[in-house]
């Protein structure tokens, strides 16, 4: 990509949505917007496909086929201007009918990038901000803003998060959180690095992983009210960002919940998801639903490469108290997930 040429800014300013952004937004949108050359007769994207991308036509004509027909799209034209067909799962094949150059944007970026646009109230210096850190503010809330989970949670709440976090400077080996405490605060690392690890029975202690810049931890013991299951301490000077528990509820828990009946949960399992239970193996081994996975929350984090982002996930527990706390990490990560609402006790399972 270090070859790649970027998309002219004054042709970039006539597609849409991208022209509403404002210019620093639209800054960061400039500089993801590469140029991509379709030979005449290429295939640029096909019907079914989930590709989370918008195409925009450049320079020639492309064929947008369906079962329909199809319908043929020119350079300049008012329908260049939008994405083609944009839709997902993709509802049209896109053909080159000439040779041609597009641009493919990251929707994701770019819807996060237009709700950033419309937070209205928030300037950067409304944040408390250390004076020592060298970070650019903006480029920090664009970091995080690239989670998937903020898509999903209404502007204002976002607006309201960003106003009531707090800033907390961290020198190496700072303990942040213990293994076994109560859950108090959500954390995301605004610069720096942090260890997590996780003390076993035996004593021993197991490395998990490495935080790093936009990483976001602390949400299990929140969601689930259990005790903290993991200790993490700073590997190097840094700034959290740190967001009390009643508001974390409130702000980012309850919007990011779908909860879900049996009746139309056992639907959606004919229509293609999967049932994921989140309890131990021992209590999936006792009671679980015919076909469902099971990975308990604790291990969620680290087996998560093994779902498909592409299926949805009923996930359920007991209670329906782990099992939010699951889809609030699966949502974290793209993923579509429903609440089976009172877990198997409140269903009779």
């Amino acid at each position: 990509m270090a070859d790649a040429k970027l998309v002219d800014k004054s042709l970039l300013r006539t597609l849409v949505p991208a022209n509403a952004l404002n210019g620093e937004n639209f800054q960061e949108l400039s500089g993801k917007a590469f140029v991509e050359d379709v030979p005449s007769g290429k295939t640029i994207f096909k019907a079914g496909e989930v590709d989370r991308k918008s195409v925009y036509l450049l320079e020639g004509q492309v064929a947008l086929i369906d079962s329909a027909g199809e319908t043929i799209v020119a350079e300049g034209s008012e329908a260049a201007r939008y994405a083609l067909a944009n839709n997902q799962p993709r509802k049209h094949t896109a053909k080159a009918r000439t040779d041609c150059k597009i641009t493919r944007l990251d929707a994701d970026l770019l819807d996060i990038l237009l709700t950033w646009d419309q937070l209205s109230g928030i300037e950067v210096n409304e944040i408390q901000l250390s004076p020592s850190s060298d970070d650019d503010d903006s480029d920090w809330m664009t970091r995080i803003l690239q989670s998937k989970v903020f898509l999903q949670i209404p502007p204002a709440n976002i607006q309201a998060m960003f106003m009531r976090m707090q800033e907390v400077p961290k020198r190496a080996g700072e303990l942040v959180i213990r293994q076994g405490d109560e859950g108090d605060y959500y954390y995301i690392i605004k610069s720096g690095r942090a260890k997590v690890s996780r003390t076993s029975k035996t004593g021993a202690e197991l490395t998990l992983a490495t935080l790093k810049d936009g990483d976001a931890f602390g949400e299990e013991a929140l969601l689930s009210e259990a005790k903290r299951n993991a200790t993490i301490i700073m590997e190097t000077d840094g700034f959290l960002m740190r967001l009390a528990k009643e508001d974390f509820i409130a702000l980012l828990k309850e919007p990011m919940i779908n909860w879900i009946g049996m009746q139309d949960a056992a639907a959606k399992i004919q229509e293609g998801a999967k049932w994921l239970d989140v309890r131990l193996e021992s209590e999936h081994a006792n009671n679980g639903l015919s076909g469902s996975l099971n990975i308990p929350l604790f291990v969620l984090r680290l087996k998560v490469e093994s779902l498909n982002p592409a299926v949805p996930y009923i996930v359920y527990c007991d209670t329906g108290r782990r099992s939010s706390a699951a889809a609030f990490l699966l949502n974290e990560r793209g993923f579509q997930t429903f609440v089976l609402k009172g877990g198997t006790e409140e269903q009779g399972i």
